[in-house]
């Protein structure tokens, strides 16, 4: 089965809020509304304690301004009302300030000079609360200002009207006041908040730390650079560690056991098909022409698909990382003595450090053909040449040959397909060379080459 291509992992998000569907960005945006809920709700509060506690002042004020005026009050001739002294000081003299007084008893009436000889209408109030000492009411002045009253009435004597003594202070007053207050607390909360939503960000970035550590452990696991996880690890993802090492160590058994299989089953059959193609040897002449050219294609056969079942064996792209120009310097060495007599010109362009995910005898397997059709085909040059390209490495191979139009290249890539008959070979080198890259998620396609003949190119995961 072909698995398909690996998609290249998206690099990790810069933002410090996090990507879409993130754990950082849900557990900042829950603190953040927490925070905002909390930061309303303490403004909100605060601001409640404040208008009551500016209104108590207020309210203090003025109730100390009944009972100077309770105190002063003194009965006149028939009926009339009058002051032992004047009571008209600041804020009471200046007019229209909202800053009033007023007594009354019966008819009679006295006022502070703030009212400009007007009458203060008074709301009614309730008779259960006319001993209880001033009561609160809200009002409207002569001028329409807002007021808030307070209100105090005195019982008479006998026979007499009770005297009811009044004092306002306009609104202003106290929304002033508190208005100036929550700006100022608003600014404060607002710092507040800054700064509570920032340790929640560090804390957060903290906290997830490890979870990012353990991400780039799994991709030095793909990579080959780590075996198993670090057991050393926070306690709340430390069973989380446990099981993958777990994990890891039962896939690595049974890839053992499924190579062991594979080294099984090739003992099997080939034995047996050595000993038949020995016995056909030994026939000479007599030995039947086509039964010979049926074992033949059965070795290649069970050659192939044991090649096959060893990289599906692993299970999608190796978890081993290989050195690219240690194998093809390695390849190299081989072929040029093999080919010494053609005096080849090979080059190599591969960087160093450069490696792909990949089994070691895979990578030898497909390079090899791919470096051994070069060599057969080539006039004098052969060049390899690799590159990274994002997640994968792109393997170049070309020659300087007669190359292959885009039929013919289309026909050697399946099993068994040879151009031409004169050379050695079976057909099967680039219909493996294909598989076992696909195995791995990569591919192989064939072009022409710069050098004038054929480029074949092969893409395995980095």
């Amino acid at each position: 089965m072909t698995l398909p291509p690996r998609p290249p992992r998206p690099p990790a998000p810069r933002r410090w809020l996090g990507g879409p569907g993130s754990l950082q960005r849900r557990l900042l945006l829950a603190a953040g509304a927490f925070l905002g809920v909390a930061l309303i709700a303490a403004g909100l509060s605060i601001g409640f304690v404040l208008h009551r506690f500016v209104r108590g002042q207020v309210d203090g004020r003025l109730d100390d301004r009944l009972l100077s005026l309770v105190s002063d009050l003194r009965p006149g001739p028939g009926g009339a009302l009058s002051l032992g002294r004047d009571r008209d000081g600041p804020p009471f003299d200046r007019p229209r300030s909202g800053w009033y007084w007023q007594v009354g008893r019966g008819g009679a009436r006295l006022g502070s000079a703030s009212l400009e000889g007007r009458d203060l209408s008074l709301p009614e109030i309730p008779r259960r609360r006319r001993d209880d000492g001033p009561a609160p009411a809200d009002g409207t002045g002569p001028w329409g200002e807002g007021l808030i009253l307070r209100i105090l009435t005195v019982p008479g004597a006998a026979g007499e009207p009770p005297t009811i003594v009044a004092a306002s202070a306009p609104k202003a007053a106290l929304r002033g006041p508190v208005l100036d207050a929550l700006r100022t607390l608003a600014l404060c909360l607002g710092v507040i908040g800054l700064f509570l939503f920032a340790g929640v960000l560090v804390q957060v970035r903290l906290g997830l730390r490890p979870l990012r550590r353990l991400r780039d452990q799994l991709t030095e696991i793909r990579a080959g650079a780590l075996a198993r996880l670090p057991e050393r690890q926070p306690a709340e993802i430390r069973p989380l560690v446990c099981e993958m090492n777990a994990l890891l160590d039962q896939n690595a058994a049974n890839l053992e056991h499924a190579r062991a299989h594979v080294a099984n089953l090739a003992h099997s059959l080939k034995t047996p098909l050595a000993t038949l193609s020995m016995a056909l040897n030994d026939a000479g002449s007599g030995r039947d022409g086509s039964l010979a050219r049926l074992v033949d294609g059965m070795d290649r056969r069970v050659r192939h698909h044991l090649r096959r079942a060893r990289a599906a064996a692993i299970g999608g792209p190796a978890r081993s990382r290989v050195d690219l120009a240690a194998h093809v310097a390695d390849l190299r060495l081989v072929l040029t003595r093999i080919h010494a007599d053609r005096d080849i010109a090979f080059a190599s362009e591969i960087p160093d450090g450069l490696g792909v995910a990949c089994d070691p005898q895979d990578l030898d397997e497909m390079l090899g053909n791919l470096i051994e059709n070069a060599c057969q085909w080539c006039r004098r040059r052969v060049r390899v040449e690799a590159r990274r390209a994002g997640a994968e490495v792109v393997v170049r191979v070309a020659d300087d040959g007669p190359g292959l139009d885009g039929e013919a290249a289309e026909a050697v890539l399946k099993r068994g397909r040879r151009l031409d008959e004169s050379q050695p070979g079976n057909g099967f080198g680039l219909p493996i060379a294909l598989e076992l890259a696909e195995l791995y998620g990569g591919s192989l396609a064939l072009g022409p080459s710069d050098l004038g003949g054929l480029e074949v190119r092969l893409t395995l995961p980095a």
